[in-house]
């Protein structure tokens, strides 16, 4: 007993350490996003804007306008999505599971379409009333509107099981696939413009006015995910097993299901449709400490943030004074990552 006790200690010292290595990374990217762009601000110049007040009336526009609002929506939409990931890859039992795959995202995106290509017809009074905001909640009540009639068609009674869920989705992922192509097949060419540029994410054009309702909510959902630590460990012993450990493994599963919704629904209101922040980031991160959610779900989290940071960056600054979608960016990114940590890990099971 004693000797187990001392192999864990050193594990669990050693996840610590990680999640402050992931704390001090996304820190480090932080001002270098903060500092690098069209504008180049030095770090002495960014202390001084940040907590003197001293600069140029450009200089403190450029951070606390556009580069400072980009890095919180940043850090939080992929802290959301990181958490989401790991928590839905837990409750499914599969590393390949992420949020659109019960169909959150395609739901969001039928409402942000119809918003783009509807306003000026049968949404014009939506669209008028909410000016720049009607895509953003548009986005939100299509994702909400989806995720609803998922929670009905795959819940019967007091049964909530994941084959019928992942189903659910999927059936209503083919549904939404078709409805969209349909509004994609009417829109004119600035509506068709402007969808197309949606669909691969953008963190552009966000103020802190716009941004604060959507990150509290997710911020919201990210401390709901972590209260969650321990019930998805003993979730992943099987459900059984969970249930006779006192797990109520159907309210768990709602809990995840209703965070990752609102979580995903809120980010991709704001940014468009970011892919595989919440599928790459908790893989790698349980390669690398573990499937203990208590260390997993604040690693995806950071994980997810540094990713997305490290993406804004690269998108401002890649085709100077162009933009390229952050979505692109996070699959040039993270699959080629992926498919090497892949490799590796199927070398060493073999050796």
């Amino acid at each position: 007993m004693l000797a187990l006790e001392q192999s864990l200690i050193p594990a669990e010292v050693a996840r610590k350490w990680m999640l402050l290595g992931l704390i001090i990374g996304c820190i480090v990217v932080s001002f270098i996003g903060l500092t690098s762009g069209g504008v180049s601000i030095s770090y002495s110049r960014l202390m001084d804007i940040l907590f003197a007040g001293q600069s140029s009336n450009l200089e403190h526009a450029v951070i606390w306008q556009i580069r400072l609002p980009r890095l919180v929506l940043a850090i939080v939409v992929g802290a959301g999505l990181g958490a989401c990931g790991a928590a839905m890859q837990a409750i499914f039992r599969n590393p390949l599971a992420d949020p659109g795959l019960i169909g959150i995202s395609s739901g969001a995106a039928l409402g942000a379409i119809s918003t783009i290509v509807l306003g000026s017809t049968l949404l014009s009074g939506f669209a008028d009333y909410y000016g720049i905001y009607a895509v953003p909640i548009g986005a939100f009540l299509g994702c909400l509107g989806v995720c609803s009639l998922i929670y009905r068609l795959s819940s019967q009674g007091n049964r909530f099981t994941i084959v019928s869920l992942l189903l659910a989705g999927i059936a209503v992922n083919a549904i939404v696939g078709a409805v969209i192509g349909i509004l994609t097949l009417i829109s004119s060419d600035q509506q068709l413009r402007d969808l197309t540029f949606w669909s691969m994410g953008s963190l552009a054009g966000n103020s802190f006015t716009t941004i604060i309702p959507s990150l509290c909510l997710m911020l919201a959902c990210c401390f709901g995910f972590s209260r969650l630590a321990q019930p998805l460990n003993l979730y992943l012993l099987g459900e059984q097993q969970a249930k006779h450990l006192g797990v109520d493994v159907v309210r768990l599963k709602k809990k995840v299901f209703a965070y990752t919704a609102l979580c995903t629904g809120a980010a991709v209101a704001l940014t468009g449709i970011i892919g595989f922040v919440g599928f790459i980031v908790p893989h790698i991160v349980r390669l690398l400490i573990g499937p203990d959610h208590r260390y997993l779900l604040p690693a995806s989290m950071l994980g997810g943030a540094i990713l997305l940071c490290l993406a804004d960056l690269l998108a401002r600054t890649l085709i100077l004074p162009s933009e390229l979608p952050i979505g692109l960016i996070t699959s040039a990114l993270g699959g080629p990552f992926f498919l090497i940590m892949l490799v590796k890990t199927y070398r060493i099971k073999e050796l």
